[in-house]
Formats: C-alpha cells, structure tokens, sequence
C-alpha cells in the first residue's frame, strides 16, 4: 500500500483569487477586455503583414511571429483566470496545471529567443546595411524563427517531467492565479531532493534570462555606436526608430520576468507576487499590439488602406444591389 507521504494531489486549487463576488467581477471585466485586445491586436498584425506584401519583411516576419506567439502565450492563462474568478471553487487538475505551465513557459522562453534574434536583425539593419540583404535572407529568418520555437518548447520539457513525478502530499492551495514553477514546487513534500532541484530550476531561469539580455545588450552596443557616428540629427532618429519598440518591448517584458525569476531566495508577500505575474503575464503582452501597431507607421497605414476599402466595398454595395434588381 503506498504510504500517505507519496500521494499526488489530483487538482491543485488557487488561493490568490479574491473571495469577494463583487471584487471578483471588478476583476473579471478589464482583464476580459485585456485578453480581448491582446487576441484581436494581434491578429490584426498578423493579419496586415499576411495581406501586404511590402510588409513581406524579416523584421515584419517577426514581429508577425511574435504576435502568434503572444495569443498563445495569454491563452495558456487568461482563460482560467477568467473562468476563476466566475467559479465558487478556483482549481485545476493536476494534468492540467502541468499543462497549463509547459504551455506559458514554452510560448515564453520562444518569445525571449524571438526578441533576442530581432535585436539581432536589428543589429544588422543598422551596423550592415550594405549586407543586411544578403544576410538576412528569408530563408534564415525562417530558420531563426523556427529554431526559437523549438527552443522555447524543448526547454522546459525536463522541469515538466520531473514536477510530474514529485509526491505532493501537503495543502493543494496553490498560492498563485496560475501554475508555475515555483509556487507549485513549493507544495511539493519537503525533502533534500526538492530544495536542490528549486535551487536548479531557479538557476536554469537565470541562465535564460541573463544569457538573452547580455545577446540584446551586445547588439545595442554596437547599434548605439553607429548611431552616434552618424553626423545628421535626421539620421540618428531614424535610425534609432526603427528599435524604439522592440527596446520598448524588450524593457517591459525582460523586466517584469527578472524580478521574478531572478530573486533567488528573497520572497515577495502575495500582493507583489500577484501583481509581478500580472505584468509579465497579461500587461506587457497587452502594451505589445499598441507598440507595434500605433508605433508603426507601415502597419498604422496598412490598417488605414484596408479600413478604407471596406469602408469603399460597403458603400457601394446597397446601389450595386438596386442596380441588379
């Protein structure tokens, strides 16, 4: 018979929700309004570089594979935050919660690699101007975007498929509004083996992080030291233009994700747990579509264009109708 020190829990159930039904719906409504956006923001990004083909670009091919990534990113999330906060009882089965956090985290660590090789292109574009076409070709920006996906989804297949072999014998009230690493380790039956292996994972994350930010560092060296050695006023803002998002981006999300996953052994009281997931979770991914698409003037006109012919198509079609009949 196994013994009740190596059960496994079979749903996990989070406490970090407001108990309040008032609260819970003043909750609900922006972040359905949030995840809303995120989807159709991004979308229509994906959408305009598909239909243009002057947007047929390494950098638009990026951003296009950014923006696919993020509505997955928020989908692995959002959803059951959203259902939560409605239900009386906020759990997630055991399956599900490793589901749940392979999915964020793959999506996640397939963007970090993704903004790293933008800076990259960037980089490039601005420091190689000359061979920037004949170096980045579409053939290895599609391999460079592949290769980010394949990355971000083998990563953090090991730490999966350890969690799903720990014993988890204790409480099952997961003290955050998703599963993630951490808070679900920490429910884990205490032994030798599962400090080390936090103390694993957490350097892993570090690795991660420390590595892609050091990559997009180096780049805007080199891109800020051509820069200022180009006499015109004009010149260096266009130049600098073209990485103001993905800089932006790059501080939102790099920044939010540091302070969680490079705090080692210092805790945070539950409030700025939440509100830290919160911003790497659901705000930056909602500031992304307005970033790439306000910000930019080819989308901004390529969205224009299209309005503008579906405002044209719709116009004429009650006098094309009367004409017929």
């Amino acid at each position: 018979m196994e013994s009740p020190s190596r059960t496994t829990a079979q749903e996990f159930i989070f406490s970090a929700f407001p108990y309040s039904w008032v609260k819970s719906i003043v909750c609900f409504v922006p972040l359905l309004f949030i995840y809303a956006f995120i989807v159709a923001g991004n979308l229509v990004i994906l959408t305009m570089v598909q239909l243009n083909t002057h947007l047929h670009t390494p950098v638009y091919v990026f951003i296009s594979a950014l923006s696919f990534l993020e509505i997955w990113y928020t989908t692995a999330t959002i959803p059951k935050m959203l259902s939560s906060l409605l239900s009386e009882r906020r759990s997630i089965s055991f399956n599900g919660c490793l589901l749940q956090m392979y999915f964020f985290h793959s999506t996640g660590i397939s963007e970090v690699c993704l903004l790293t090789a933008m800076a990259f292109d960037r980089y490039l574009a601005i420091c190689s101007p000359l061979h920037y076409p004949t170096i980045m070709t579409p053939k290895l920006c599609t391999q460079l975007t592949l290769s980010c996906c394949v990355c971000g989804f083998i990563t953090p297949l090991p730490e999966i498929v350890w969690i799903s072999t720990l014993p988890f014998c204790g409480s099952n009230h997961l003290e955050h509004i998703f599963c993630d690493f951490l808070p679900v380790l920490h429910l884990a039956c205490t032994d030798t083996r599962a400090i080390v292996m936090i103390q694993v994972v957490d350097v892993i994350h570090a690795v991660e992080i420390i590595t892609a930010v050091m990559l997009i560092f180096m780049s805007y060296i080199g891109i800020v030291a051509v820069i200022l050695c180009i006499r015109s006023s004009g010149g260096h803002r266009k130049a600098f233009s073209t990485c103001v998002s993905h800089l932006i981006v790059f501080l939102l999300f790099f920044g939010s994700v540091a302070l969680m996953y490079l705090r080692f052994s210092a805790t945070y009281s539950l409030f700025w747990d939440t509100a830290i997931a919160l911003a790497f979770a659901v705000l930056s991914p909602f500031f992304n579509p307005i970033i790439y698409s306000l910000r930019n003037k080819e989308i901004k006109e390529a969205i224009k264009k299209h309005i503008g012919q579906a405002k044209i198509f719709f116009s004429i079609r009650p006098g094309t109708s009367s004409k017929i009949f």
